[in-house]
């Protein structure tokens, strides 16, 4: 089903659940809430889930250890595939919603889904994916141009720069633009095409630069990129918004 949906193909729920009765013997609502306790599963990896079942919890070993065999046949249902509008360049400024950030729970991973989660780590699938980053740093510049502008600001509109696409990475942050008044905005994005809680990388650097430039940063964080991409921001400190783990140690002689 969720092929069939990623494909934009149309399928009932209802006929799906009649024909696993016959094949289970299980009920429509025990069934169901299989259904339901898959899509926690893929909440879990930074994955669009079925819509109209709403993530449930206290899945059981096997149900994690089948979605995992899954995943392992088919990779590409992990990747959350953009769409070709999604990936191709803007040519032209679009509207870029955004609303507030999640209430961070600090919620440990269950036990039963560390192994999953280290397997397919939806933070570093979306770090490697160099084309959906440029996708959404494109996003931001653009809708900053145009919110400038909408304010009146052609002048600072003008002025925003794509910074790791002009200079290169390592600045700490990817677009700088300004807020209407004129005071700079050091924008750092991270894209995903998963949900709003989908976790990402943070280098060392960004981290930084986000505690020396505590006024101008912000963290714009894009979200659901490969439908319809929506945003929220972070600002500094950051450590009060998300958890920052450590993900890898440098090592020196």
């Amino acid at each position: 089903m969720r092929s069939l949906e990623l494909a934009g193909r149309p399928f009932v729920k209802a006929q799906r659940n009649a024909h696993l009765q016959e094949l289970t013997g299980r009920s429509r609502g025990s069934i169901e809430f299989k259904h339901q306790n898959i899509s926690a599963v893929l909440y879990r990896l930074g994955m669009r889930w079925i819509a109209g079942y709403k993530p449930m919890a206290n899945f059981q070993h096997a149900l994690v250890e089948g979605v995992e065999r899954h995943i392992s046949r088919d990779p590409t249902l992990f990747e959350n595939p953009m769409s070709a509008e999604s990936a191709s360049d803007l040519q032209e400024a679009e509207p870029l919603f955004f609303e507030a950030p999640p209430v961070a729970a600090f919620e440990a991973v269950p036990p039963v889904l560390e192994r999953i989660v280290r397997k397919f780590d939806p933070a570093l699938r979306d770090a490697r994916n160099r084309q959906l980053g440029k996708s959404g740093e494109e996003r931001v510049f653009f809708a900053e141009q145009s919110g400038l502008r909408v304010a009146g600001r052609d002048d600072l509109a003008r002025k925003v720069r794509w910074v790791s696409a002009e200079d290169g990475d390592g600045a700490g942050y990817d677009i700088r633009s300004f807020d209407p008044t004129g005071h700079e905005r050091l924008i750092e994005v991270k894209t995903t095409t998963g949900h709003k809680q989908t976790p990402f990388l943070l280098s060392e650097n960004e981290r930084a630069f986000s505690e020396q430039r505590p006024v101008a940063f912000r963290l714009v964080r894009l979200f659901d990129f490969a439908r319809q991409p929506r945003a929220f921001e972070l600002t500094p400190p950051l450590d009060r918004s998300v958890l920052l783990k450590a993900a890898t140690w440098r090592a020196e002689f």
